[in-house]
Parts: C-alpha cells; structure tokens; sequence
C-alpha cells in the first residue's frame, strides 16, 4: 500500500485548505483510514479517521467542528477539509492506513496503522 499525500501549503489564519491522500492497492475500500499531524517539536497527534462501516468518522479534540473527513472508495482516496484554521494547526499532515487484519491500539494511536504517507506540510499565519 502506498500513500501519496498533497494539499498542503500557507495559508492565513481562519482560511480553508483541503488535503487529499491517494491510496494504492485494490482494496482501499477496506482501509480504514487517518489523518495525522506533527508540529516541529511537539509529539505526532491524531487529527482525524473514518471507518468503513457508514463512514463512522472520529476526531481529535483541537480539530473538532473545523474538520471533516471523507473518503472516495471510488477513486481511493480519503480527503480532510479544514476550515477555521489557526496558527496551531501548523504541522506536517500525515495520511495513515489501518489495513485488514486491522489493529488493536485505540483508534486515535498511530501504532494501529500499517502505512503512512509522506507528509505534507500546512503552515498557517496569524
């Protein structure tokens, strides 16, 4: 499985920017999928994820209400939407798969995915 994210880029404080990954593989509509972020010295933190079953979407407390997940089974990929962003929303943004067998960690644990992406970087200015 190989993850390809994109989307990232400046933009000022209370703007939208839209992250995309794209997933290979032929079965992406059994990846359960995240989003992942990490500012520079701080610890990575969970952003967002979306099931397959009814795409249950779960997110990450700072996040709540500005982001939203979803996913196109039809094109592989999984998008985040952030609207109302802020200059701690800055970080590099990691798309993440959880693949059959699917793991046991919390959902909101990094080490429940298999694979990750490359990252791409959101700086927002105040």
């Amino acid at each position: 499985v190989q993850l390809q994210a994109s989307g990232g880029g400046l933009v000022q404080a209370g703007g939208p920017l839209r992250l995309s990954c794209a997933a290979s593989g032929r079965t992406f509509s059994r990846y359960v999928m995240g989003w992942f972020r990490q500012a520079p010295g701080k610890e990575r933190e969970f952003v967002a994820r979306i099931d397959l079953k009814d795409s249950i979407t779960y997110y990450g407390d700072s996040v709540k209400g500005r982001f939203t997940i979803s996913r196109d089974n039809a094109k592989s990929t999984v998008s985040l939407q952030m609207n109302s962003l802020k200059p701690e929303d800055t970080a590099v943004y990691y798309c993440a798969a959880d693949t059959p067998p699917y793991g046991t960690s919390w959902y909101n644990r990094g080490n429940r995915y298999d694979y990750w992406g490359q990252g791409t970087l959101v700086t927002v200015s105040s």
